[in-house]
């Protein structure tokens, strides 16, 4: 699944830690998904796209 979180974070100047710390996730998750190694369950999914203000849509695409 393609995402934007590389870019969203980079525009919040969050490093992957941080963003790991708000969603309550370790930075190892946030690495993989933003490499497009994981898919995120549907509550992280709602979690990252409330952090960065989103729709889950326009994070996240098929």
């Amino acid at each position: 699944m393609k995402n934007r979180l590389r870019d969203l974070r980079g525009e919040k100047g969050w490093s992957q830690a941080r963003l790991a710390e708000l969603a309550r996730v370790s930075r190892q998750t946030i690495q993989a998904l933003e490499s497009g190694r994981y898919d995120p369950s549907l509550p992280l999914a709602f979690t990252l796209a409330k952090l960065f203000g989103r729709r889950i849509e326009d994070i996240f695409e098929p």
